[in-house]
């Protein structure tokens, strides 16, 4: 008999995967998609340094969700990867770019102007690509007999582009309150001035996917206002945060508005679990029918247990160690 719900040990880990992921490298996508409005090129580099010494660190909980995916449940993959090939293909193409482009843009002189301009673009390939897959994720999945059925831009549609366009504003918000605590000067003044206004464009967002989810699948909204009323205090918390940011970022507690933007993000994360729970391929496989072996999941579960404190340990000690304000001349690193 199995002691643990090793499906359900999974699941968790891998959604706290990629809300780390989500946290940690939406504000350095976010400061790449701000790159083009910078004030001047002191502020580019400022953006880029106060990010530089963890921006590699941060994509591993991309990987550790993506594996942890594919070993504990392999029906996920058959499924959204030929539904979702192509937005997948343009999320990693996104974020080549911007990683050859972070290195180079150092490096050149002449050229520096287009690997400025491939960091930005990257980043914002990335964002809006995540965003789309995250809008195909509520949609639902086309199925039959746990093979996807459907089309190869089923996954894009007007909603999806809402929600694509929706994330990029979003990490723009995490870069701009990231940039705000770690810079100073009109570095910081520039942050500071983009805060309010990107706040008002996520909520806007998030008032319109709100509004037009219940006419995608009427199981969400069913979800929502036929039972389990306490599910009101997510969005309920997300506004608080919204608040929070505002004043924060308006009495210059530069710490609370970036720590209540990385809340927003949690709450509607959560609230995003919770609409589609326990469908991990909406809107007919729930995260059982899609789980591999036990003892594939036991196996893989113990690898995770010894990798996962170490990778808790070297982020806490990098982002420990580069604390601090980053200021203008300070070189790479």
């Amino acid at each position: 008999m199995q002691m643990f719900d090793l499906s359900l040990i999974w699941a968790v880990i891998i959604a706290v995967g990629v809300i780390m992921y989500v946290l940690m490298d939406g504000f350095d996508l976010g400061l790449g998609i701000l790159f083009p409005f910078a004030p001047d090129e002191d502020a580019r580099d400022v953006m880029m340094n106060s990010v530089a010494p963890v921006w590699d660190g941060n994509e591993t909980w991309l990987i550790l969700g993506g594996a942890g995916l594919i070993g504990a449940f392999p029906l996920v993959y058959t499924i959204l990867l030929p539904a979702l090939y192509l937005g997948v293909f343009l999320m990693l193409a996104g974020l080549i770019f911007r990683g050859v482009a972070f290195e180079f843009r150092f490096k050149s002189h002449r050229s520096k102007r287009y690997w400025s301009l491939s960091f930005a673009g990257g980043s914002f390939l990335a964002a809006f690509a995540q965003g789309c897959v995250v809008g195909a994720y509520i949609q639902g999945f086309e199925t039959a007999n746990g093979v996807y059925v459907g089309g190869a831009l089923d996954w894009l549609t007007p909603f999806t582009i809402l929600t694509g366009f929706g994330l990029v504003v979003g990490y723009a918000l995490l870069g701009a309150t990231w940039l705000v605590l770690k810079s100073e000067g009109h570095v910081r003044d520039w942050a500071r001035a983009l805060v309010p206004k990107l706040l008002l464009g996520v909520l806007a967002v998030f008032a319109i996917v709100s509004l037009w989810t219940p006419w995608i699948d009427r199981g969400v909204f069913e979800r929502w206002f036929d039972h389990l009323q306490v599910i009101w205090l997510l969005p309920a918390g997300a506004l608080l945060c919204a608040l929070g940011i505002f004043l924060c970022n308006r009495h210059g507690r530069e710490g609370g508005a970036f720590l209540l933007t990385l809340g927003l993000f949690v709450c509607t994360y959560l609230g995003l679990i919770v609409s589609r729970w326990p469908y991990v391929v909406p809107p007919q496989i729930t995260l059982w029918d899609a789980a591999s072996a036990p003892e594939s999941q036991f196996f893989l579960l113990i690898g995770v247990l010894f990798v996962l404190p170490i990778v808790l340990v070297y982020t806490a000690w990098s982002y420990w160690v580069f604390r601090g304000k980053v200021r203008v001349g300070e070189g790479y690193h």
